[in-house]
């Protein structure tokens, strides 16, 4: 078992140098590769995906977005449909009576045009803004929608970034998940946003886990102040 991180005040927290945190990044890279995968350039088709991720597998997720665009041929027809329509189209992905209100909503708050391009080339903190305040998107969200479509510098942290981060000494014990996010961004290598979401999220799922993480055979062992010993 890894040792318990105990809360730091964030008065009490020293950021990590630029030079801990490209050697991680190294570290990952040899265990994990540059993820071969670059910014496919759909932020709307990113959102939606993201709100049906929700409390789900990627494999039932991936199956409701695929159902959700061979039934509707537009975004447009998305939003015009019926709920029970979307709801139907979903029902694969879970909690889909939700998900369905949650993403008709969505697009009713974006308007016409229906579509989110311009983000490309605005300012960072006026589209994380613009995004969370979309019904139902929060930080995360908005980060995925970024980071994936356009490869911005907006990090994604789920509960295996975050937990690997902390285990790591690059992120504080105990911070808000806005917090996180921002931080993460902060520090992470110019260019790299993706790359370092999908190694740390690959370490977290595959070695670093929440109960029983594989500290013996943990390639990063020696920089984690968290292992066990």
């Amino acid at each position: 078992m890894a040792t318990r991180i105990a809360t730091i005040p964030r008065k009490d927290w020293k950021r990590p140098s630029a030079r801990r945190v490209q050697a991680v990044r190294q570290r990952l890279r040899e265990l994990y590769g540059i993820p071969v995968i670059g910014p496919h350039g759909d932020p709307l088709g990113e959102l939606v995906l993201t709100v049906l991720s929700q409390s789900t597998n990627d494999r039932n997720r991936d199956v409701a977005f695929l159902r959700l665009r061979s039934r509707f041929a537009s975004w447009e027809e998305v939003r015009a449909a019926p709920v029970a329509e979307i709801e139907a189209a979903i029902r694969p992905g879970g909690i889909s009576k939700v998900k369905s209100q949650r993403i008709h909503d969505i697009l009713e708050a974006i308007g016409d045009p229906l579509d989110l391009e311009w983000m490309r080339d605005a300012p960072l903190a006026e589209s994380q803004a613009y995004l969370c305040a979309l019904p139902g998107v929060g930080r995360k969200t908005a980060a995925c929608v970024l980071c994936f479509s356009f490869g911005l510098p907006d990090v994604p942290v789920d509960t295996h970034v975050s937990r690997v981060c902390t285990r790591l000494g690059l992120l504080r014990p105990g911070a808000p998940f806005e917090e996180l996010h921002n931080e993460l961004a902060r520090i992470t290598p110019e260019g790299a946003a993706l790359e370092f979401h999908m190694n740390l999220l690959r370490h977290g799922r595959r070695t670093c886990h929440a109960r029983s993480p594989g500290c013996g055979g943990c390639a990063l062992a020696r920089m984690c102040p968290s292992r066990a010993i």
